[in-house]
């Protein structure tokens, strides 16, 4: 199996962790890919019609798209179901912790667009500060309700995991660990995994 990326897109980074905690790191190739969006990559198309980071490629060739579908493929293919159990409330719990983490993923992606990408005299001042709040408001959220299902290792607390970290490494000034310190404190339990450490942020 390949998957397509950069490990500095958390959505990258967290199917490459999800991949070495179901123990698949040696079955999975990291293929660095960059994507830029005024631009179609074609070895991605090939993959995928959307043509965005990440893809998976499988041993028999097929292109699977979206983080949240390769994480639940690299599940299945390991039978790591402790990740992401197949039946019950505790799946919807963690689906839902993983969409939350992601969410805000998504958020602090696009406030790094409109920081870095997008040229300054077409900047939208009022969709920067609310990609600033939505993140801001899910680790509230995280810190207040989601403790207990991040104690355990699933693709839910990957997410969070790697969400944090992208925090970090894109919005510093946001100095979120003063604000959300039992969420810090998660972080702080997570960050040295060997998974994380193997992916970390270049």
């Amino acid at each position: 199996m390949k998957i397509y990326g950069d490990i500095n897109s958390p959505f990258v980074r967290m199917c490459l962790v999800t991949a070495h905690e179901a123990g698949l790191k040696d079955k999975v190739e990291y293929v660095k890919t960059s994507v830029k969006p005024q631009e179609v990559n074609a070895d991605l198309r090939r993959l995928s019609p959307i043509a965005k980071v990440p893809v998976l490629e499988t041993d028999h060739g097929a292109g699977i798209h979206d983080s949240r579908v390769i994480m639940e493929y690299l599940v299945h293919v390991s039978g790591r179901t402790e990740l992401l159990p197949h039946e019950g409330v505790k799946r919807f719990r963690i689906l839902t912790l993983q969409a939350t983490a992601q969410g805000a993923a998504d958020a602090a992606v696009s406030l790094r667009y409109e920081q870095a990408v997008r040229p300054e005299d077409k900047r939208w001042p009022e969709f920067h500060d609310r990609q600033r709040q939505r993140v801001l408001d899910t680790l509230s959220d995280l810190e207040q309700n989601w403790l207990d299902t991040l104690a355990a290792v699933t693709v839910g607390s990957i997410c969070t995991a790697c969400m944090l970290g992208y925090v970090d490494f894109r919005h510093g000034a946001l100095a979120w660990r003063n604000h959300f310190p039992k969420l810090a404190e998660f972080e702080a339990r997570f960050a040295p995994r060997d998974s994380m450490k193997a992916w970390a942020l270049a």
